[in-house]
């Protein structure tokens, strides 16, 4: 390993792991899968370095397996989510005024410890909680993550070196702040990584946090807290609370030391998040930090010289993989008639040779969607395309929550291109496709911008660099993340930094110095070495 300012480790992204049969990486993650799915885990709340049980509890059970329960979290009560500030606050103290180095030591040894001894349980935990296939947990909990904490380092490395010039006459520094009061994270329940690195980050740059994971993702948030208890994050650093959002939320925004949201999840949410933080202005010692990453109705433009093969892989699993619920997974495509016969057929055949069930089998690419509500949802607009005229379900279109939330695989196609899927954000395995002929493909691209609210990920699949020039041109505004040949998904830390915008999100770039510089204020120090005496200056004359 390379070293970077001040000696600091230079980031490398983890190897992905290959889970082939015969492998010790699978067989320690089925050995780890088999324990937690057996543990009845009681998750407490943890407050100023304590486990704090309330009492009053909720059960946790796999989506793939919803009759089964692994355990057992707690909720909050308003006291619990004032004592949460008060600790952090406390914590304030000595926690900014940590030498930067020391605070980075303690999220290095974090990402260690997910790259060891820990990476079988996160990924475990991950498929239980969040449904996710071995490799979907893989380069999420375990390398995502690791890569998180040790990138962030070294854009935190970066950032302080970053200093003004000086003269003979005068020393010139910025001092890095983390921002006064305490920070507020809410995590989603699709990404383990997500969920680890929106506190993290917040705390790397010196701010106190008070985290508030989906109810759906605690099974693996608590492996999560175990990590960065045992990598040395102080009593108070880092506060974790369940329960209900909205009273949690209220408490952290009527607190006058509220200084920054960060945010995934949906858009709605965020919106109103950012409403009464607008109401609550008056009320803050400080202007908050606004920090959101939110949905997408990401989309796959194939071009009159794309190949069929490619088109439908990237459809298959840009659509498919995690069933469909990340927020940069494809949900609505644009194929030309001149190759849509073969990329059909394609499809068609890949989608059918799909297996689905309990993550446990390894063999399974599919498995379920994260709870009942995403379920019905998901249901109801796969019901009316199966009913409405304009709409053809080619592939998949069947669903079964008699033992686990699981949803086919499913392929529409539409001779509307403002079909409600077209424009709707699903969140599951269900992607529209809109046939166009090819002479029309300047006016699809115009389309496909006018078509959504998002604008978080897209994809172009071309042979023309020409069409592709166009399309890069034509979407720029469409998608914070653009893909050319490629699947819209699969932003990897310190390649691809992660953001969209329109109602997307903030666009901070998560996996970037661009994220971090969000959660520090910084302070200009100018030092004077003579000091001038006399208030005249030069113009003035002889006086």
């Amino acid at each position: 390993m390379g070293k970077g300012f001040f000696n600091t480790p230079v980031a490398i992204n983890e190897p992905v792991k290959s889970y082939a049969p015969g492998t010790p990486e699978r067989e320690a993650v089925l050995a780890a899968y088999k324990e937690l799915f057996n543990s009845k885990v009681d998750v407490p709340l943890y407050i100023n370095g304590k486990d704090v049980k309330t009492g009053n509890t909720r059960t946790m059970s796999p989506p793939h397996d919803h009759k089964h329960i692994v355990g057992q979290y707690h909720l909050a009560e308003k006291s619990h989510v004032e004592d949460a500030i008060a600790t952090a606050l406390e914590a304030r103290k000595t926690w900014s005024q940590m030498p930067w180095e020391h605070r980075a030591g303690i999220f290095l040894k974090a990402a260690e410890l997910i790259q060891g001894p820990y990476r079988a349980k996160i990924n475990a935990a991950t498929m239980i909680a969040q449904s996710k296939t071995v490799h979907q947990a893989e380069i999420d909990s375990a390398c995502e993550l690791i890569d998180f904490l040790r990138f962030n380092v070294q854009y935190m490395t970066d950032i302080y070196h970053e200093q003004p010039e000086s003269s003979s006459d005068a020393w010139n520094k910025i001092e890095y702040r983390p921002l006064e009061g305490f920070t507020y994270a809410v995590t989603p329940f699709n990404f383990t990584a997500i969920a680890g690195n929106l506190p993290a980050c917040m705390a790397l740059m010196g701010n106190v946090v008070v985290w508030k994971p989906s109810d759906s993702q605690v099974f693996s948030a608590k492996i999560i807290m175990d990590v960065f208890k045992e990598a040395g994050v102080p009593d108070g650093v880092i506060n974790v609370v369940f329960g209900d959002a909205a009273m949690i939320t209220d408490v952290v925004m009527a607190s006058p030391d509220f200084s920054g949201l960060h945010f995934t999840g949906s858009t709605f949410v965020f919106k109103e998040l950012w409403k009464k933080i607008g109401n609550n202005i008056h009320n803050y010692k400080t202007y908050p930090r606004i920090v959101g990453e939110t949905g997408g109705k990401d989309f796959i433009v194939a071009h009159k010289s794309a190949i069929p093969k490619q088109v439908a892989t990237a459809i298959v699993r840009g659509a498919f993989e995690f069933q469909g619920q990340k927020c940069s997974a494809a949900s609505r495509a644009y194929i030309p008639s001149n190759i849509w016969s073969e990329v059909k057929d394609l499809v068609i055949e890949d989608v059918k040779s799909f297996k689905m069930g309990s993550p446990e089998d390894l063999n399974n690419f599919i498995t379920a969607v994260i709870h009942e509500g995403s379920f019905d949802k998901l249901a109801k607009y796969i019901d009316q395309a199966k009913a409405d005229a304009d709409a053809e379900i080619i592939v998949g279109g069947g669903y079964d929550k008699s033992k686990g939330y699981f949803i086919e695989p499913t392929v529409i196609v539409t001779t509307n291109p403002k079909y409600t899927t077209m424009c709707t954000e699903l969140f599951g395995p269900v992607i529209t496709i809109y046939v166009y002929e090819p002479e029309d493909y300047t006016a699809t691209l115009k389309l496909v911008d006018e078509t959504s609210e998002y604008a978080l990920t897209g994809a172009i699949l071309s042979q023309d660099r020409y069409a592709i020039v166009e399309a890069t041109k034509a979407l720029e505004n469409c998608a914070g993340n653009f893909y050319i040949n490629d699947k819209p998904t699969g932003a990897v830390v310190g390649n691809q930094p992660f953001g969209g915008a329109r109602a997307s999100g903030t666009n901070d770039k998560a996996g970037s110095a661009l994220n971090l510089l969000r959660w520090v204020s910084p302070r200009m120090i100018k030092e004077t070495f003579v000091t001038p005496t006399d208030y005249r200056y030069p113009f003035l004359g002889e006086n």
